[in-house]
């Protein structure tokens, strides 16, 4: 019945004659291009504006009538902000049609798993499509956001997120807080009895150094399960990229001795027991996992062999026979991640 009281209105102010040329400017193609063309509906804009910036830039002859109708049909009251796709052969009442399913345009960013905060930010904040909000990883928005725990960084899971025109930083970044959230939950309700972890925010600090110690999967929990049985034994983790994420930007691709000496870094499980203050990176699902189910054995070190996997062994001489062999004599092809990139 409702669409019946556009034709009822429009042929009483244009007459029978007029109607028809109404309803065939309406159901004609407008002009697009051979190549489709984005219409962004900013927020707070009204229909009326958009078809009056789309007749200026060529593609629509008629839009006080299109506005007519979208009116009397209810259309501009439910025209949502994003960006819309004009493509040739579209008519008028076809790109109401369109709005009124809020067939936005949508786009993706992806965080790769064992990216920082800080780098997940620059991230987004390199994409001109989304508003930035945020200052940096200790924006008051973000503490808030994770409170009460003390750190932020390790909060967002990382994954592939869709996003619309007009979407902020902070938006995709809540969407990522409230997947880790529910991961880490899921992880902990089925964690392996006997972990040392103390909870889920131990549980995702350990799942952060999984996930930086190695790429390979299949490698996860048996690296997991050598940092629980550390902790267990009250060893140290002696783990490089703890140290490497204390020391920030000062660090310039190279770990010397003397940063594995300084006990004024927090994060410098060389010179702490225990776990590190915070996580030092985004852990994926798989990380987390691990982390509270790690793999059981008597593996207490390992060392990257040079193929993008590990050397386990369950004791020093053990260890330090695989030193020998694959850190001080290494080879010219020597790689972190494994060729296959598995």
């Amino acid at each position: 019945m409702r669409a019946v009281i556009p034709v009822i209105v429009l042929t009483a102010v244009l007459g029978a004659g007029g109607w028809l040329w109404g309803e065939q400017k309406l159901r004609s193609p407008m002009t697009v291009p051979d190549k489709p063309v984005v219409v962004a509906i900013k927020p707070g804009q009204s229909l009326a504006s958009v078809l009056a910036e789309m007749a200026a830039a060529g593609y629509l002859d008629s839009p006080q009538l299109l506005g007519l109708w979208a009116r009397w049909t209810g259309v501009d009251r439910q025209i949502k902000t994003g960006e819309y796709v004009l493509r040739p052969g579209l008519t008028g009442l076809e790109f109401l049609d369109v709005l009124a399913r809020g067939e936005v345009v949508s786009y993706r960013i992806t965080f790769p798993e064992g990216i920082t905060l800080a780098q997940a930010l620059q991230r987004l904040h390199d994409d001109s499509r989304l508003k930035r909000e945020l200052a940096g990883p200790d924006d008051p928005a973000l503490r808030d956001l994770v409170a009460p725990s003390d750190y932020v960084e390790g909060w967002f899971l990382p994954e592939t997120y869709q996003y619309v025109a007009g979407d902020s930083d902070l938006d995709i970044l809540r969407r990522a807080h409230a997947l880790m959230q529910q991961t880490l939950e899921a992880a902990w309700r089925d964690r392996d009895s006997t972990t040392p972890l103390n909870g889920p925010d131990e549980a995702l600090i350990l799942a952060s150094i999984v996930e930086r110690e190695t790429s390979v999967a299949a490698e996860r929990p048996r690296i997991a399960g050598v940092f629980s049985r550390r902790l267990e034994q009250n060893m140290r983790l002696q783990t490089d990229p703890t140290v490497i994420y204390g020391l920030g930007d000062g660090f310039d691709g190279n770990l010397t001795r003397q940063h594995l000496r300084d006990g004024s870094n927090p994060w410098n499980t060389y010179q702490i027991t225990g776990l590190p203050p915070s996580p030092i990176a985004l852990p994926g699902a798989a990380a987390v996992r691990a982390a509270v189910n790690p793999e059981p054995g008597t593996d207490l070190y390992f060392v990257a062999k040079g193929d993008g996997y590990h050397a386990f062994a369950s004791t020093l001489e053990e260890h330090n026979a695989n030193v020998r062999e694959y850190q001080l004599g290494r080879k010219k092809n020597y790689r972190s991640t494994p060729k296959d990139g598995s």
